[in-house]
């Protein structure tokens, strides 16, 4: 066999590892940046950030504003850009208060150097600008709630009544804004089938829906259970935390509330001498008091909702409003009881109803399994792997100029013969 030869058969067989490698790995070299609307609380949404971050942990962190005592300090060991935001007095106190300032944030930030953005979005981080090479992929947690539910929003939130004039103007540039900017991504994940379909009523967009992770082997079934109810949650009137409160005041039933927030003077206000307020506690202790519950209330319409799965993985039936995500989380009957209006009285009938010999540990945790973490990460990343390729074959790459050749026999600029 001649040299030629050889060096050919060599080549192509290098060509094939290649390829091979790439649909092994399908995302490998590919420079990924992750974009979060803000780093300065502790909910639902930074914990699926820690998990997203696992599956791309080379990834930087873009955010509007970032407050390390605030979150989780598995943050510190991450790379985290922020906006002009951070600057602002009182802006990681007081989010909410900046709103006219979210998009200039977004938009300032300079993604030309990344081949995917994974954008996680409840509101404005999808607003970012990329360039057409870049895929842009949104895990969406649901369209602009305050834009779209605006009704429900203002209600719960007791908008004074100077702003309730200002409101429809400011709602009319924030959906305009909102559905604009939709248009500038590649792909929509959702964290559930009530957020897909908003993406299509409101974007006109197709989205794959993809659960987000509950670590469910940090949580275990005990050998039996107390006799009190439990709430985890973030004290903010959407939660409707109240109705909880209020059930089991009205009913005399033990109920151990978990969380803190800025609604916790009304409700305590409002609370009868069963309800137990606990404040902020260690994540063990949540585990015990899971493992313990008679059952876990989560009275609120939810895009999606992880604590309902980790009560669940934890062996304890959960009493859901039968809306929003508790339908893709909670099997009526079986993990749990889904009553069906948002009132006190609804309520308050499920839980006199309740009768615990009608679950099974074993059978409610298995459910819950299904959602495990593990399945999150492969579908996330079997995702965006998919949607880059995609992309990859509508906007190809621009080929990379030839290195001139020297004079005849000489070595190129880059030298080395």
């Amino acid at each position: 066999m001649s040299v030629e030869q050889s060096s050919t058969d060599s080549g192509a067989v290098t060509r094939r590892a290649a390829r091979r490698r790439r649909r092994q790995e399908p995302l490998a070299g590919a420079r990924i940046a992750i974009v979060h609307d803000y780093l300065n609380q502790m909910g639902g949404a930074e914990r699926v950030l820690e998990v997203l971050h696992e599956v791309f942990p080379a990834a930087p962190i873009y955010t509007s504003m970032y407050a390390p005592t605030l979150v989780s300090p598995a943050f510190r060991r991450m790379e985290v850009h922020t906006s002009f935001m951070q600057r602002l007095p009182f802006a990681t106190r007081r989010h909410q208060a900046f709103l006219p300032f979210y998009p200039a944030a977004f938009e300032q930030f300079d993604l030309s150097g990344y081949d995917v953005v994974l954008s996680m979005s409840s509101a404005w981080s999808k607003g970012v600008v990329t360039p057409p090479e870049t895929c842009h992929v949104c895990y969406c947690l649901t369209p602009m709630r305050f834009a779209w539910q605006a009704h429900t929003y203002a209600a719960q939130e007791r908008i004074p009544r100077w702003a309730g004039w200002l409101l429809p103007h400011v709602l009319t540039w924030l959906r305009t804004w909102d559905v604009t900017t939709a248009q500038r991504v590649d792909a929509f994940g959702a964290i559930s089938r009530v957020v897909a379909q908003r993406i299509g009523k409101y974007y006109r967009r197709s989205a794959t829906v993809i659960h987000p992770p509950v670590d469910t082997q940090r949580y275990t079934p005990a050998d039996g259970h107390d006799d009190y109810f439990l709430v985890v949650s973030r004290l903010v009137p959407y939660k409707r935390i109240d109705l909880a409160v209020r059930a089991c005041t009205e009913l005399g039933l033990p109920l151990k509330v978990v969380g803190a927030g800025r609604d916790r003077a009304r409700l305590e206000a409002v609370a009868g001498p069963t309800v137990e307020f606990l404040g902020r506690l260690p994540d063990a202790t949540i585990r015990e008091l899971m493992a313990r519950c008679r059952a876990f209330l989560f009275p609120g319409e939810e895009d999606f909702g992880l604590t309902p799965l980790e009560a669940q993985a934890s062996g304890r039936p959960v009493i859901a409003l039968g809306r929003g995500g508790a339908l893709e989380t909670v099997v009526d009957g079986v993990t749990g009881r889904l009553f069906p209006e948002p009132t006190v009285a609804a309520l308050a009938t499920t839980l006199t109803g309740l009768r615990d010999t009608d679950f099974d540990a074993r059978t409610i945790r298995r459910h819950a399994v299904r959602f495990d973490t593990s399945h999150f990460k492969r579908r996330l990343r079997q995702f965006v792997a998919e949607r880059w390729a995609a992309h990859r074959t509508e906007f190809p790459a621009a080929p990379q100029p030839k290195t001139p050749a020297g004079p005849a026999g000489a070595p190129g600029p880059e030298g080395g013969q």
